[in-house]
């Protein structure tokens, strides 16, 4: 019980240190002051850039730039640099054209004017890409000092709800009814007509409060400003002809039927107001803690880890407990007639290690999956640590996507162990695949996929000179680390199995049918699954629905739970197959763990049924490509623990017996 009482104490020491660790220093990211124009104070801006990325939506999977909704454009023609994270997750961010000074307010200054004339092809084209963005409800992305610019609303139970987007305006059909938008900003009636938000109400609140301290322990006086939040209100006005008035309560639409000239401007104003009650470290928490579900059935998420932890402990005492009996057994077996009547899994000692079929494939796949296993546990590692939260954009498919490619040493080296060990004598086939297969698998996938964004002319199309970069990290980087890592592993002495094969292969008896290999796969796969469903709910939806994913530290944990749980329950599963004299493990040992993808991806169709609104055929295809990588990535990682574990389980075992 001693294990047992550790375990559940872990558990709320962990949850109490999440709880606790609410407001935290984001490593590299740095606070910047503001003041007014003309304070002389060192290290001090006073204009504050409002930056605009490409708006999304959860109707569809295909973003796009800001400038292809023919918006207010910028006379700044410089771009922040993006990292790679940032262009493989599509976002494009580009300077706008509204100037902000810090304290000073703005009361409806117009930004721009667009004409359109329905008749002409290419003004056509803007609208019919604004009604489409209206219609499927395409979100801005605006940021502030590094910020998502929200739009706070009310839901249930008397509390708000930030968005880190808002949307560009709303739609009333032909039978009258109102999408969320109009119904929160503003009472359109009316049907089948577009309101455009084209007045922007910016709440800007700061703290200047914060002192620093000199090193005799004195205050010293405040070195700027520093903002915490941006809130935006969204109003649709009819400014009339060469009048500009913020007041007009009647609202700017446009049909979808109509051939008149139409003249659309766009205001914003702008408003700063002091807080000093917040510090600049939990800036982040008005939207984190708003998010829907962020409270979350937390008390299933603990249930289903205590019943994991608990079963799995459970199975591991059982095994050793039957397994150190029978060790006992076959040990104290001294004479040729006791060793006559030796039965369960020592009967196969002369089979279990006989090389198995389509052993180089078996080999590249574990040496790929060892890769994405170890890259996997050190993204996580320096997301909890911070480095990679939501204000380091980009950051964590970027340090991904470095891991991945540096990590090519490793996956060369155990592809090499492996094969070497099943006595594979094909070694430059083998260095080969390691290094192309399932890398090739994948860049075929990502680039058909990034097909139909080009085609879309999506900001999440990955650009040709991007393309090259990754190509040339593939081969000038990845390759050959592989090559070398595969180098050292076939210069290593070859593993020694601790019996010796039969040359005549033992003839394995009639197996009931839940030990035969593909229910006994299926069911495999059930137990990490059950691990994980519920976390995979929060990463799903902040890939799909465009929320922000923070729970790094809780992931860890559920990860860490889901190797173990992949581990015993395959040696668990092996166990049983070589005690009914059934030696073939090696693939079984690698797909029963590995059949977790394959819920993972029923519960991908689930999700995408019951959770998302996506519609159109590019969408849906694209959802299920981009699932599919992920489901493939996860087959290799959960496999190869399977494996690896069975391995030297299987290893141990026959390692402690006589054996004659």
């Amino acid at each position: 019980m001693s294990w047992r009482l550790s375990s559940l104490l872990s558990i709320i020491v962990l949850l109490q240190l999440s709880s606790s660790l609410h407001a935290f220093y984001l490593p590299g990211i740095a606070p910047v002051s503001y003041c007014k124009i003309g304070t002389e104070v060192e290290s001090c801006r006073s204009d504050i850039p409002i930056m605009v990325n490409r708006l999304d939506s959860s109707e569809s999977v295909i973003p796009y730039e800001y400038s292809s909704f023919d918006f207010c454009s910028s006379n700044i023609t410089t771009s922040p640099v993006e990292n790679l994270g940032q262009v493989l997750f599509g976002e494009r961010i580009r300077p706008s054209p509204y100037n902000i000074n810090f304290k000073e307010n703005i009361t409806c200054s117009k930004v721009c004017t667009k004409e359109y004339n329905p008749k002409n092809n290419q003004d056509a084209a803007k609208l019919n890409m604004l009604r489409k963005g209206i219609t499927k409800n395409y979100q801005n992305h605006w940021i502030i000092d590094n910020m998502p610019v929200t739009w706070c609303y009310p839901v249930e139970g008397n509390k708000r709800y930030c968005s880190i987007g808002f949307p560009i305006g709303c739609y009333v059909d032909h039978d009258g009814a109102r999408k969320k938008a109009c119904v929160l900003s503003e009472k359109f009636y009316g049907k089948n007509q577009y309101f455009i938000f084209n007045h922007i109400d910016i709440r800007i609140t700061y703290n200047d409060g914060d002192q620093q301290e000199s090193s005799d322990g004195k205050k010293l006086k405040p070195n700027g400003a520093r903002l915490l939040s941006a809130k935006v209100q969204l109003r649709s006005i009819d400014h009339k002809p060469g009048k500009i008035d913020c007041n007009n309560k009647n609202p700017w639409s446009f049909r979808e039927e109509s051939k008149d000239r139409i003249s659309l401007v766009y205001t914003y104003s702008v408003s700063f107001h002091r807080d000093n009650s917040k510090m600049w470290a939990s800036r982040w928490d008005y939207i984190l803690d708003s998010m829907p579900h962020s409270n979350i059935q937390w008390f299933s998420i603990i249930n289903s880890v205590v019943i994991v932890l608990f079963l799995s402990g459970m199975v591991a005492m059982v095994l050793l407990r039957t397994l150190h009996k029978d060790i006992a057994r076959y040990n104290q077996l001294d004479s040729l007639e006791d060793a006559q009547e030796e039965f369960g899994w020592k009967l196969v000692h002369g089979d279990v290690f006989r090389p198995p079929k389509r052993g180089m494939l078996l080999s590249v796949l574990v040496g790929t999956g060892s890769q994405t296993f170890i890259m996997t546990v050190v993204t996580l590692f320096f997301a909890c640590l911070g480095f990679l939260s939501p204000a380091n954009r980009g950051g964590l498919m970027t340090c991904a996507t470095v891991l991945y490619v540096c990590l090519g040493c490793c996956a060369g080296y155990i592809s090499a162990r492996i094969y070497k060990a099943i006595g594979g004598e094909k070694w430059k086939t083998n260095v080969i695949m390691t290094a192309f297969f399932i890398p090739g698998v994948c860049f075929a996938i990502f680039f058909l996929l990034n097909l139909v964004m080009w085609a879309r002319r999506s900001s999440a199309a990955v650009p040709f000179g991007t393309l090259i970069a990754l190509i040339a990290l593939w081969f000038g980087v990845s390759t050959p680390l592989t090559f070398v890592g595969a180098f050292f592993g076939f210069r290593k002495k070859t593993i020694e199995n601790p019996v010796r094969t039969n040359q005549i292969p033992r003839q394995i008896p009639e197996q009931p049918f839940f030990t035969r290999p593909l229910p006994c796969i299926l069911m495999g796969g059930i137990l990490p699954f059950g691990c994980i469903f519920i976390q995979m709910f929060f990463i799903m939806n902040s890939l799909w629905s465009h929320q922000i994913y923070y729970m790094f530290g809780f992931l860890f944990l559920v990860f860490s739970i889901l190797i173990v749980t992949c581990a015993e329950t395959t040696i668990l599963l092996c166990y049983f197959h070589l005690c009914s004299e059934d030696y073939h493990w090696w693939w079984r040992s690698f797909l029963t763990s590995g059949s977790t993808a394959i819920y993972l991806f029923i519960y991908s169709i689930h999700f995408f049924i019951s959770n998302l609104s996506i519609t159109g055929g590019a969408s849906t295809f694209l959802f299920f490509g981009y699932t599919i990588l992920m489901t493939l990535l996860f087959f290799l990682l959960t496999g190869t623990v399977g494996f690896l574990s069975c391995y030297t389980f299987v290893r141990k075992i026959y390692s402690v017996v006589k054996v004659d």
